[in-house]
Formats: structure tokens, sequence, C-alpha cells
């Protein structure tokens, strides 16, 4: 079956690979003249890449490292020792860490927040923890019940201080969400902490050893190409086209630099765009149905990338860092943490600014000369005295709409993967799965996506089939 997937995002792709895998024949139709959606990257006149976001991986994201163990590229990720860095506004150039020692879930993480001696009292601690209990000990059912409140009014009612929100949690829910906790939906955090709480690897971290568009999208190209499938770049889906029953007839893709459009057509269609983006192309007909009326109830949140150049190394730490500042999420000095982007006199300090709401609309100067300001209270020896640290170039990278915005009330209107149209489906993070807005969240949707056309179109003596629904398998333990 010939399978058309708008999309050449993490979603899309995995959906093509997937489809492969099980028969099928998929053609993956991206608007843009690169790869990966959401962690697409380019190069400027330099050679150097920017990315449209800071991507670290976690031990907890099964499916995407199963992905990268069936590439035969798991080798590319780079496993950072397994502890959580924040910095002490109070205490600026100083970082506290977490230290998860090397034994059997939960154990190991509650032993990482009884160590610090940095961030948190004895009794703050004792008060999280008991705060935490009914999270793990009463299942995903209480925690999909949460959904009612913030993460924030959740805190609150099971008596945890406001200190720990206030120095942990608002640099994770930024960090995760790239939203504040008085914003998120307590469901969203409340599964990233079982899944940390439940796996020995869970919070283990890892940079990829390049550009992704190039050391993940690629290869995924490659394995769909190889065995028969598609990609095409330059090919912007303008309209979808419908038969009288309602049925996708095609898809209408915009010709460029003076071509005529081009109708392209399959058995069957997958969308893998963003939420935003899905809205606008819905054909009017589909718009009254209930199914996708609940899409309005979705949006992309604004997400601000920064990679800045600078004359002299700034910090030697090969590991991502929370920030805790209002303005910055997390960050890392790429030139440590990335093998293709390493440097040993200079840093890349590549920064995600959250919640960006109120700066998507700002230059980029003015941007970058607010991170500088916070980069100085973080830095404190490399931006005083009479030899302060040199800005060489920056990139600033501006999604105005990224994941979903995971606010209280949205898992009702989360899509599922198979909708009322017997030819169309859906592919991206947020559509109904257990994980947030994340690289995880859009490799396991496109696998659900893979698995559902799949059960209602199976291809005669398939024998990898079978792969769809095998449970995933983490290899964080051995990097």
């Amino acid at each position: 079956m010939r399978v058309a997937i708008a999309g050449a995002g993490l979603a899309g792709l995995s959906c093509a690979k997937y489809l492969t895998d099980a028969g099928h024949t998929p053609i993956v139709l991206e608007s843009r003249d690169v790869l990966g959606g959401l962690v697409a990257a380019w190069k400027d006149s330099d050679g150097d890449w920017y990315e449209t976001g800071l991507h670290a991986f976690f031990g907890a994201y099964p499916n995407m490292l199963q992905l990268l163990k069936e590439l035969g590229i798991e080798d590319r990720l780079q496993w950072k020792e397994h502890t959580l860095i924040f910095n002490q506004p109070d205490k600026p150039g100083t970082l506290s860490r977490f230290d998860v020692p090397d034994i059997p879930s939960p154990f190991n993480v509650i032993a990482s927040i009884l160590r610090n001696k940095d961030m948190l009292t004895w009794e703050q601690k004792i008060r999280f923890a008991i705060g935490l209990l009914p999270a793990v000990v009463r299942g995903q059912k209480y925690v999909e019940d949460m959904d009612k409140y913030s993460f924030l009014e959740w805190l609150k009612r099971q008596g945890v201080d406001e200190r720990v929100t206030s120095d942990v949690f608002i640099a994770a829910c930024k960090a995760l969400t790239f939203i504040n906790p008085d914003e998120v939906s307590a469901t969203i955090l409340l599964t990233a902490l079982n899944r940390f709480l439940q796996e020995r690897y869970g919070s283990k971290i890892a940079f990829l050893d390049g550009s992704p568009t190039e050391r993940l999208c690629s290869p995924i190209v490659d394995y769909i190409t190889e065995r028969g499938g598609e990609v095409r770049l330059n090919a912007p889906l303008k309209e979808i086209l419908l038969n009288a029953d309602g049925t996708v007839k095609g898809y209408l893709i915009r010709g460029l630099n003076g071509a005529e459009d081009e109708v392209f057509t399959a058995d069957v269609y997958v969308s893998a765009m963003s939420v935003d983006p899905m809205k606008v192309m819905l054909p009017n007909s589909w718009k009254q149905m209930e199914f996708f009326k609940k899409l309005e109830g979705l949006e992309g949140v604004p997400v601000i990338n920064l990679h800045l150049w600078f004359d002299r190394k700034l910090t030697e730490i090969d590991h991502l860092l929370f920030s805790r500042s209002p303005l910055l999420s997390v960050y890392a000095d790429m030139s440590n943490t990335c093998r293709e982007y390493a440097n040993p006199n200079r840093s890349m300090l590549e920064l995600v600014l959250a919640p960006a709401k109120d700066w998507i609309a700002k230059s980029d100067q003015e941007i970058v000369a607010a991170t500088i300001a916070e980069l100085e209270k973080l830095f404190p020896d490399h931006f005083g005295g009479d030899n302060p640290a040199t800005l060489l170039k920056s990139h600033v990278v501006k999604t105005p709409r990224s994941v979903y915005k995971a606010t209280p009330g949205r898992q009702q209107y989360r899509p599922a993967q198979v909708t009322p149209i017997a030819n169309f489906y859906l592919a991206g993070s947020y559509t109904m799965q257990r994980y947030l807005g994340s690289m995880e969240g859009a490799v396991l949707s496109g696998k659900l996506t893979a698995q559902a056309i799949s059960e209602a179109l199976p291809v005669a003596n398939s024998s990898n089939l079978q792969m769809l629904t095998r449970p995933p398998a983490t290899n964080a333990a051995t990097a």
C-alpha cells in the first residue's frame, strides 16, 4: 500500500520507517528544504550548525532508543554522567548537583535528592517525598485525573514547600514544556516524574554527536529509501482533496518557483504536521466533525533557541544545565557535549529562552542582549573585570508554534491516531500517547500510526509486522 505522509519531522519519519517494516510503501512529503521538523538544523556560512532546539535524550525514551538501535546508530548518543545540574542564582557561578547512584529505581533518585545539600532542607526533602507518593503509588489513572490542576496547584494540594517549586520545578517545567509550573498540567510533569522514578536510568541524559538533521533524520531517510519508500523535500501541502464520501482523494502539492501544482495520490494518507498547521489544512467539511473540533483546544507554544559563540571557554562542564534564570530554561556548552561541535578553546552555548511568549516578537538583537545579561550572572568570572568574554557571533531560531501548550485540561483534546476518515491518520506528539510533547512522543506517535495502518490494512506475508508491537528496551545502562 502507498502511504502519503505530510511532514518529515520525527513523527512522519518514524511512521514511514515502521510502515516499511510492515511491508508498505511510504512517501514522505516535506514542505521545507530540510528534514526534522522541530528538530531541524542548518549550517551557516562558516560551516557551524544551529538547531531548532536544544535536544537532550533521556534514558526514559524507550521508543527513541529502540529506533536508534534498529537503525544501528545507537553509538551516536553521547551519554553523560547520571546527574542533574542546577545553577544557584543566589550564588552566581555556583552549581548544585543531584548525583544519581547506580542502584535500583526509585531509590537512586531518592538518594540523589537526599544527598543534595545545596537546594533543599531536610524538612523540604521529606515533605517533597511524601507529596510525590500518590503519583507513584496510585498509578497512571491518578496521574491522568490530575490534568484538571496546574502542577503548582497540585504541589500546593500535596503540601509541598513553595521553595521546592521555585528551586527545582520552575527549571524542570520550562525545560520539559517551555512554560511555568502555574501554567503546565500536573499530568505532564507527573508522567515525566514517574518515568524518572520507575526506570533506573530514566533521568540519565545523552546528546547526539552531531546535528539531528544529519545524525538522526538522514539515517531514517536512508532506511526508508533503501526499502522502496521515498522522502521528498520542497513539497508543501496546499490542500487535502476529498472524494464525494469525504475520504481523501489526494494531496495537492504547491508548485514552487513557477512550477504547476501537483496532485499526489496514495492508498492511505497521514498528517504528521504540528497541530497548528494541521488545523489550517483541515477541509471545511471535516471541521464540523466532533473529532476534529477538539483540535481547537490545542495550540503550539512559542520557543526560542539561541546559539552564542564566544572567544574563550566559559565552562568545561560536559552536561545539560538548568539555569534557574527568569529568562532561560536550560543550556549546554555544545563545544563540550557534542563531538561534532567540539572546540577546546572556545565555547558555543546553546540556550532555550522560556517562556518565550513575551519575546517571540522582539528582535534578535534584543533577545541576545537580554541573554548576555543573564549570562553575566551565570558566569561572573568571564564577564567581569577588564577583559570580558567577547561574543563572536550568534543565531536566534524562533518557533512561534512548537509542541502543544500543555496547560490543564488539554488531555481531553489530544486526538487518537485513527480518525473518522477511513483513509486518513494523524501522527505527532500532540496526538494521544503516554509521553508529553517531545522527541519520544513524536517517535511513539509515528509508531502507533504505522501500527494502526498495518492492522487495518495488513500486508500478506509481512515478517516485520511484529516489530511494531514488541516492547521497547532502553540501552542507557551500558552507555
